[in-house]
Parts: structure tokens; C-alpha cells; sequence
């Protein structure tokens, strides 16, 4: 008896913690079930070796007759507890339980329990009774992309075969064990794959053999990987969910049958091969859940909604049925590129088990009050079903750090609160370089590694967004004392994270022509894109949906001219933001520098990023303020306007050459994507190879940039203002073939009809265009999209150059937005080459683009439906200067 009480005084001893003088345990056992599932088992698993690095004891037993203190697992789950949710429980022997509402909620119980352990340095105590806890978000998922920087050869945007030569990665159990762990630690329960078309490399069919693109042994190991990384996703609570694009087919597939790997249309064959894809898919790996984006190849919401309801559920419900399955597997559709408001409630009528995903702050992280008409997809898809928002590719934060968790932890509760969320998916900083950060290390960082607080405020405030102020700056002072060694230069770099993490948003919003990865904001901007957004195809959704209300750069001028009131944000306001914040970051950031006593090497990487930050936001800032006086010189007329912006524009300058000099050696890139979808600053690619990535890259274009306005101030100071024209000859032409028998050519010039069916005649034109040889076609026809493809051949690589008329009314063609439709620039031509260069009679203005082929038989197919014209073939070796040649519609 007497010895029996001296183990219950010890066992008290080790509940009342280290103040109470806590005793050694000789062994916690955890008791979980004898058929536990996996992911109460890993649970159990971390759990141990949290006791166990305390130098305690630990085991794992499937029977509770055992000596000594134990931790239960093994109690039936409790309904009350909502799903994912736990709550601990001390018995009167002094016993500690997890209560779970699932086994989900049983591992979240576990490692709760093990980081209560590491923090403490030993098993808690009584305190912890009824302490709970349930998530927030139902869904909180990271996004991993199965593609690359940059095209293959011979293949479109996203087109990216699973082969251990692309995708090394991808092999490499133990680098997945690790990253796996790191999300089961945050609690993210989802995991998403992102790939063009991954059926051709996971599948094989018994109608179309062929259409597999990768070699046997390849198949074999993907199919291999796919089962092992579905086992290990489950047992740490993550739901895998493969991402597919529409309509893509692979390469093998396409070349037999003689037709894209990318169709804007469905065809029998087509529906076909991707319905019974999908429902092998679903047969072969019917754990793993489908992410579908309906939009970008496949155009028209006639189009979408029967390929959804009549090829991809069903091809779901076929999968189902040949695999036995009695539960609908969970389907997310992304909302990107379609009509939703069309397509999903009838989807909800054919399958019940879906989600709905849309883009957070399109491709950037903007701001945390959405509003606008992308609020209004978010909310009435919230209404229908489960919701998740996708924090995708984060384009103007790219390359650097970004720990502003004070911003991330409000953009989730705009998530719930504002669009009516109840999931989370988050890309990561650097999406197309997975898994390597864009630092130059001298060896490779793993960006979970680099991008740790990015991943864990996005998984802590997805569980819970309405931690308390005080309690969750405690946790952030903690977690960064540990990784830097101190806690007053903890205080400074989480003062200084959340400062820079502002500039970025505050820049983009208000500046920016886009809220995609068309423009990477740190590589900066022209004037010209400042003054003129609208030449660049500025997205209005950046700061009508993705933005607090506040005025752009022309309606502030155009205000501070006729003297009315500002309203909301306002680019001075901006400016004088992001210099304070900007300074406030590096003063507290230099304070930190000689307190870090380890990641001191990190530590300075993100020193560098914030000096950077600084660079980027001081040459923003000269640059809008030359933009500002240009514009207001368009209604003062007064020189002195212009040569105010010149000396701005050399201060925008200085800042950058800064920029370039702090941040082209730190990284291989200042951004992921290096095709030539991307535009802002500058073009980003060149077939497959990838330009202007590096700050280095594009300083002798700012250079020049800077030279030619100093020139043409001087040449306003010297009366010369119009353009001399006389100088300007006509393009080369290049020979073609007309094949089309729907069209015929005729000479470019003053008095040529342009259509066949229409009077619509030229009145004048800008003089490189003078001469050369147009294809006219039907006017009706190509209003309501039915000229048919133009077929010609060529000798010799050439450009096409397609006139689009300056009017966003139905009838004429609107140039393609690549944040909608990621190929449309694959043959160039989405940028104008001449703007107003033709009048045409009772016809909007024109804008000419370019479009590339090579030398043979090809087709001119554009995207979207409404007319246009077709103004020559010259080579690509001809240099086509960019210019306004001021041919404007008459009034």
C-alpha cells in the first residue's frame, strides 16, 4: 500500500509540470485500438517521439492493461466533436485522453499534444483538461505544380509529361516524407497536384493504347509512386487531389489523330478519350480526388457546361461504378476562365459531392476587402456548396520572403467573412521552381525550408483566423526566437515582415496593370505602362474586385487639375506608404542584424530581401510621380511639367540600379514563369527559352527608356512635336499562298475594301503598313465566329498582322486576356506592334498585332468570336518598331 502511494505521488508530481519539481516517468504508454487507422497510428507515432525527446519513456500498446501513466487514443469517436475537432480529457487515475469527433480529429489531438510536450519540456498536466480545439477552414490545402519554367519543345503551356528527368522531385520518397510531415504538423488536409494533362502518364486505356507518353518502366514507377503517396498523404490526414486542364490530350493521342493537344471545342473523339480517362482514373486511384479547371483551352460556356455534365461527371460516375465505389469521390471545379454562375448549378444536379474553387486575389496577393464582381463569384458560389479560395502564384511577391502575418491573418478572415469560405489552397512563393527556392545558395533551399512562416500563417489562421492579438504575437515572438536565437531580434523581424509585407500589395493595386503573372512587379514598370495602362490590356478587375476603392494614376491627376475631392486610395497616399513602411522594415531589420545568434545565414538573405523591398518601392515611387506629371502636362501644356518627370524618372532609375545591384546576384530569378506569357515590364520569353528574368537584364532597357524621354523633351522644348512620317518606309513583304477558299487577298491601301461583304473601305493608314497584302473574308461571318481558320502557306518563318478594332463592343474581336487563357500568346501577338494604324470607314480604330508562324502550311485561328482584319505577311526577321500612328476612327 505504502509503495503504491508513492507512485501515485510521483505520477502527481509529473501532471503538476516543471514549477512543481516534476519527477522522470519510466514509460508513457499511448494506447491506441487494436485495427487503428494509419492516421491514428502516425498520430500516436509523433506523439512518442515528442515524450521521448524529453528523455521520458514512450511506447505505443494496442491494450490499456499496462503499467503506468497512459495516453488513451482508443476511445469510440465522440459525436459532439465536430469533425477534425479534439478535446483533452484527465481521468482520475490522472490519465490523459484525446477525445476526437474522427481520426483526423484523433491525429490533430496528437500533435497539439506532442508541440504542449516540445514547448513545455515534458507531459502537461491537469491544466489541460477540456482544453478543445476544431478548425475553421474545412479545407486547408498547399498546391504543388507539375510543370516547369519554361515550354518543351514541340508542346504547349502546361503540357508537361511525369518522367523522372522532368520531375526528379517527384521520385524522391524521403524529400516527400519530409515536406508531408511539414503539412501534417501545419494541419493542412489537403494536397493538391497541378499538371496539364497527367492521365497520359498514370493510365492506360484498352480503347487508345497509344495515348501513353511516357515509357513503360516510367508508367510503372508513376503508378508505383502514386499508390505509396497516396498511403502516406492518408495517414497524415491530407486528401490528394489530382488538377487536370480542359481540353487537353496528350501528344501521342493528338499526333494519331491529327489534332491539337489543346481544343477550345469538344469533338466525339475528344469527349471520348477524356471520359473514359477520367473514369480509369477514378477506377485506378480511387482515393484521389479530381480538381478540374473547365476554363482556358476550352472557350464558350456552352461548350463548358456540356463538357462538365456530359463528359467529366459522368466519366467520375462510370469510374465509380467499374471500382464498386458507393460514395461519390469529392470533385473541386475551379471557377477560373468559365461562367459559373451557369455551369455549377447544374453540376449540383448531376453530382452532389462538390467543391468550388476561385482565385483569392487573382495571381497576387492584394489585399484583404475583395469586393466587387469577383466577391459576388465567390459569395453566390459559397451559397451552393463548399468553397475554397486559391492564394495562386503570388506573382507580385515574387522572388522575395514574404511574413506579413498581420495581412495573411486578415486576408483569412476576408476569406471566411467576406466570400463565405470554408477552405483554403495556397501556392507557394515560387510555383513554377518547385521544390527549390530562387535563392542562389550554394546549395539548393528546399522553399518549405526558405518559406516556412508563409506556409504556417496560411495553415494557422485557415484553422483559426480570430486568435487573440496578444496570444498570437506570443507565438510568432516564439517561433522566431527559435529559429534566430532571440527574442529582441525576434520582436524586430516580425516588426520588420510586417512592414515590407505591405509594399508589394500597396504597389500592385495601384500601379499595376494586372493582377496575373502576365507582370512581375518587382522587375518594375515602364512609363509608358504607367501612363497608358490601357495599351497593356490593364485588367480593371485588379482594382475593382482586388482592391480597397481609391483612384489610379489618370483620375487622381485628372481630380488634382479640376481641384475635386480624392476619394479612398490615391497614388500619393500609396507613395507615402510604402516609403515609410519600407523604412520602418530595413531600420528594424538593421537593429535585429546583431542579435541573430543563429540561421545567420538566412537571417541575412532576408535582410537583403528587405533592402530590396525598399529599392522597389523608392523606384516606384520616383516613377509614379514622372507618371503623375506627365499626365498633368497633357493638361498644363508647360514644359516644366516634363522635365520635373525627367529628373523623376533618373531618380527611378538610380532606385532600380540599387534593386538590380542588391537582388541579381541573390537569386537565378526574380520570377517563375519565363515564357512569353509573360509582358509586364517586358516580353518574358522567346520560343522556349526564357528573357528579361534578371533586374541585371533590364537595366540597359530602363537606360534607354530614360535617353529617349530626356530626347523628346528636348524636342518639346524645341517645338518639335509632331511625328515626321516622311521618313517612314513600308514593311517588308513576305510571299504566301492563300489556301482558304472563304477569303481573298487584295493590296493595303487608301480606298481598299477590307471585307468581302461589307463597303467598309481604308482611309488612311500608317505608312509601314502602305503596299502590303491583306486576306479579306466575310464580315458576318467572322462576327459570329464562323469565317473558318485562315489556311495559307509560307516559305519562310513570317508574322501575320491582324488588325483588331478598338471597340469593346459585340461584333469585333477582342484581343485574348492571358490571365484567362494562358496559350492565346503562344504565336505572339497578344501585344500591338502599332497602335491606331488604320481608319477604316464606319469602323472603330485599328491596332495591328503580330502573329508568328513557321515556314509551311499553317492556320490563322484566333480566339473569341467577332470580325477583324488581316493587313499583311511580313518575315520575322523584319523589325517592327512599336508606335502610336494616331489613325483614329472619325467621330
Amino acid at each position: 500500500m505504502k509503495r503504491a502511494k508513492i507512485f501515485l505521488w510521483l505520477a502527481l508530481l509529473t501532471l503538476a509540470g516543471p514549477a512543481a519539481g516534476r519527477a522522470s516517468v519510466s514509460t508513457i504508454s499511448i494506447v491506441v485500438g487494436a485495427n487503428a487507422a494509419p492516421r491514428i497510428e502516425f498520430g500516436a507515432e509523433k506523439l512518442a517521439a515528442a515524450i521521448q525527446a524529453q528523455k521520458i519513456g514512450a511506447t505505443i500498446v494496442h491494450s490499456e492493461n499496462v503499467e503506468g501513466r497512459k495516453i488513451y487514443l482508443d476511445k469510440p469517436h465522440n459525436p459532439a466533436i465536430v469533425s477534425e475537432g479534439f478535446r483533452f480529457g484527465v481521468t482520475n487515475l490522472q490519465d490523459l485522453v484525446i477525445y476526437s469527433g474522427d481520426d483526423s480529429g484523433a491525429l490533430y489531438g496528437c500533435l497539439d499534444l506532442a508541440e504542449r510536450i516540445r514547448q513545455s519540456r515534458g507531459l502537461p498536466g491537469a491544466e489541460i483538461a477540456n482544453v478543445q480545439d476544431a478548425p475553421v477552414m474545412k479545407l486547408r490545402g498547399a498546391g504543388i505544380g507539375l510543370q516547369k519554367t519554361y515550354l518543351l519543345p514541340g508542346r504547349h503551356v502546361y503540357e508537361y509529361p511525369i518522367t523522372p528527368m522532368l520531375f526528379p522531385w517527384f521520385y524522391d520518397k524521403q524529400l516527400w516524407t519530409n515536406y508531408l510531415d511539414f503539412l501534417a504538423v501545419n494541419r493542412m488536409n489537403t494536397l493538391y497536384l497541378w499538371s496539364g494533362h497527367p492521365f497520359a502518364s498514370l493510365i492506360r486505356l484498352k480503347d487508345y493504347p497509344y495515348a501513353v507518353e511516357v515509357p513503360e518502366d516510367v508508367f510503372d514507377q508513376n503508378r508505383e509512386m502514386y499508390h505509396w503517396l497516396t498511403r502516406e498523404c492518408d495517414k497524415r490526414g491530407i486528401w490528394l487531389v489530382q488538377m487536370f486542364y480542359n481540353i487537353l490530350v496528350s501528344k501521342p493521342f493528338a499526333e494519331t489523330n491529327g489534332i491539337s493537344t489543346q481544343l477550345s471545342a469538344p469533338t466525339p473523339l475528344t469527349a471520348d478519350y477524356t471520359r473514359k480517362s477520367i473514369a480509369q482514373f477514378v477506377e485506378d486511384y480511387p482515393n484521389i480526388g479530381l480538381l478540374v479547371c473547365l476554363g482556358e483551352a476550352l472557350r464558350g460556356t456552352d461548350h463548358q457546361l456540356d463538357w462538365c455534365t456530359n463528359v467529366i461527371l459522368p466519366g467520375v460516375l462510370d469510374g465509380m461504378q467499374a471500382a464498386g465505389l458507393k460514395t461519390e469521390p469529392p470533385i473541386v471545379i475551379r471557377t477560373h476562365a468559365m461562367d459559373p454562375n451557369v455551369i455549377m448549378p447544374v453540376a449540383y444536379g448531376i453530382y452532389s459531392n462538390l467543391f468550388t474553387m476561385t482565385k483569392y486575389n487573382g495571381e497576387s496577393l492584394t489585399t484583404w476587402e475583395p469586393r466587387g464582381k469577383d466577391q459576388a463569384v465567390h459569395l453566390a458560389m459559397s451559397k451552393l456548396g463548399p468553397h475554397v479560395v486559391n492564394i495562386h502564384i503570388l506573382s507580385n511577391l515574387e522572388p522575395f520572403r514574404y511574413a506579413d502575418v498581420e495581412f495573411i491573418k486578415k486576408c483569412m478572415q476576408a476569406s471566411r467573412d467576406r466570400l463565405g469560405a470554408t477552405g483554403m489552397h495556397l501556392y507557394p512563393l515560387s510555383y513554377w521552381n518547385w521544390p527549390c527556392s530562387p535563392d542562389t545558395t550554394s546549395l539548393p533551399e528546399l522553399q518549405w525550408d526558405r518559406d516556412w512562416m508563409w506556409y504556417e500563417a496560411w495553415a494557422r489562421y485557415a484553422w483559426n483566423p480570430d486568435i487573440p492579438e496578444k496570444e498570437d504575437h506570443a507565438f510568432w515572438i516564439s517561433r522566431l526566437s527559435s529559429f534566430y536565437g532571440n527574442q529582441s531580434a525576434a520582436e524586430k523581424i516580425l516588426e520588420a515582415c510586417n512592414d515590407a509585407g505591405e509594399i508589394a500589395p500597396r504597389l500592385v493595386r495601384r500601379f499595376g496593370i494586372t493582377e496575373g503573372n502576365r507582370q512581375t512587379l518587382s522587375l518594375g514598370m515602364t512609363l509608358d505602362q504607367l501612363v497608358n495602362p490601357q495599351r497593356y490590356s490593364a485588367i480593371s478587375d485588379l482594382w475593382e474586385s482586388q482592391a480597397p476603392p481609391g483612384e489610379r494614376l489618370d483620375e487622381y491627376v485628372k481630380k488634382e487639375w479640376n481641384h475635386e475631392p480624392h476619394v479612398g486610395e490615391t497614388p500619393d497616399s500609396i507613395i507615402n506608404d510604402v516609403l515609410t513602411e519600407s523604412s520602418q522594415a530595413v531600420a528594424a531589420v538593421d537593429v535585429a542584424d546583431g542579435l541573430v545568434t543563429r540561421n545567420q545565414d538566412e537571417f541575412e538573405r532576408l535582410r537583403n530581401d528587405i533592402y530590396c523591398i525598399q529599392a522597389m518601392a523608392r523606384n516606384y515611387s520616383a516613377k509614379a510621380r514622372a507618371a503623375e506629371l506627365v499626365l498633368r502636362y497633357g493638361y498644363s501644356h508647360q514644359i516644366s511639367d516634363m522635365e520635373r518627370a525627367s529628373q523623376y524618372l533618373a531618380e527611378s532609375l538610380a532606385d532600380y540600379q540599387e534593386l538590380s545591384r542588391l537582388a541579381s546576384p541573390a537569386y537565378h530569378f526574380a520570377n517563375g514563369m519565363q515564357t512569353s506569357q509573360r509582358k509586364i515590364p517586358f516580353n518574358g520569353g522567346v520560343g522556349n527559352v526564357g528573357t528579361n528574368y534578371l533586374w541585371s537584364q533590364l537595366l540597359p532597357l530602363y537606360q534607354r527608356e530614360l535617353k529617349d524621354f530626356q530626347r523628346k523633351v528636348g524636342q518639346l522644348k524645341q517645338g518639335e512635336v509632331a511625328v515626321d512620317e516622311s521618313s517612314i518606309k513600308s514593311w517588308p513583304a513576305a510571299a504566301f499562298t492563300l489556301i482558304s477558299t472563304n477569303a481573298e487577298t487584295y493590296q493595303v491601301s487608301v480606298g481598299a475594301k477590307v471585307f468581302t461583304d461589307r463597303d467598309f473601305a481604308i482611309e488612311s493608314l500608317a505608312p509601314e503598313l502602305a503596299g502590303m497584302t491583306g486576306i479579306r473574308f466575310s464580315h458576318e461571318m467572322a462576327k459570329k465566329g464562323r469565317y473558318r481558320p485562315i489556311e495559307f502557306e509560307v516559305t519562310e518563318p513570317v508574322r501575320v498582322l491582324v488588325g483588331y478594332f478598338n471597340s469593346d463592343q459585340k461584333g469585333w474581336l477582342q484581343v485574348p486576356q492571358l490571365e484567362n487563357a494562358a496559350q492565346a500568346d503562344e504565336r505572339g501577338g497578344v501585344d500591338s506592334v502599332i497602335e491606331n494604324a488604320v481608319a477604316i470607314s464606319g469602323c472603330p480604330g485599328v491596332n495591328v498585332h503580330a502573329f508568328s508562324f513557321a515556314a509551311g502550311r499553317q492556320k490563322l485561328e484566333l480566339i473569341g468570336k467577332g470580325s477583324f482584319v488581316i493587313l499583311g505577311v511580313v518575315p520575322q526577321t523584319a523589325d517592327l518598331e512599336k508606335r502610336d500612328a494616331g489613325r483614329r476612327a472619325a467621330k
